[in-house]
């Protein structure tokens, strides 16, 4: 059997880190500190010169601003999952490939992960996990898990856009998995988002994959005092 390989991204290794966590391929993290700059910041600079080239290639002033109107409204949204507590965002990209089903087309197969902190009432970690999905309304297929960073809850939701918001009129489904910190002060909830319903198996499968590999110490801190790691 094949060992797997990973790639480290640098917060790892950022002291202030809380959480580690490994994501599969086909996820593209997005530099949220990078993408929301406080203004007039030297950050805001950066960002202003890495979109420049994006703007000069624009070929009329018509399609510089309606990049410039779309930028900004990722930006919105961006902003609002960070103010809910969002710290890790994740675009998903996959090849519907699964064979033997007439559903299967080889198309592209967009999800959304995120990572996110939440304030929990003083209690037991397993306390914390079942008030997660009993206390909001919605939650379906609950399923209680025993991780190796403690108690986890899985649900799941699906949002359906009203008539009158402009959305797509596709439902969307949300993977959640709920782990209580060790502090028994706060959760982080893991979600996977797409509109692909006939997925949600695979997936569910690949949320409870990543929630398995949740930790709240430092796993590379073995390696690192044995010289495993540079």
């Amino acid at each position: 059997m094949a060992i797997p390989s990973f790639t480290l991204h640098n917060s790892a290794k950022d002291p202030t880190t809380e959480i580690w966590f490994a994501e599969p391929p086909g996820f593209t993290a997005l530099p949220l500190d990078a993408l929301l700059p406080v203004p007039e910041s030297p950050a805001a600079d950066v960002l202003r010169t890495a979109l420049a080239p994006f703007l000069d290639a624009a070929p009329d002033d018509v399609l510089r601003q309606q990049f410039i109107a779309q930028f900004a409204k990722g930006q919105q949204l961006l902003g609002a999952l960070r103010e809910v507590g969002t710290v890790h965002f994740s675009v998903g990209l996959h090849r519907d490939d699964i064979d033997g089903t007439d559903e299967s087309s080889g198309q592209p197969l967009l999800s959304f992960f995120t990572l996110s902190w939440r304030d929990t009432a003083v209690a037991p970690r397993a306390v914390t996990v079942a008030r997660a999905v009993t206390s909001a309304q919605g939650h379906t297929r609950i399923e209680y898990l025993e991780l190796s960073c403690g108690p986890a809850t899985l649900s799941e939701t699906v949002l359906k856009p009203s008539a009158d918001s402009g959305l797509s009129p596709a439902p969307l489904v949300q993977i959640h998995a709920h782990l209580p910190h060790p502090d028994c002060k706060r959760l982080v909830v893991i979600t996977l988002s797409t509109t692909v319903v006939a997925r949600r198996e695979q997936y569910r499968e690949i949320l409870q994959q990543i929630a398995e590999t949740v930790s709240f110490d430092n796993p590379l801190a073995q390696a690192e005092n044995e010289g495993h790691l540079p």
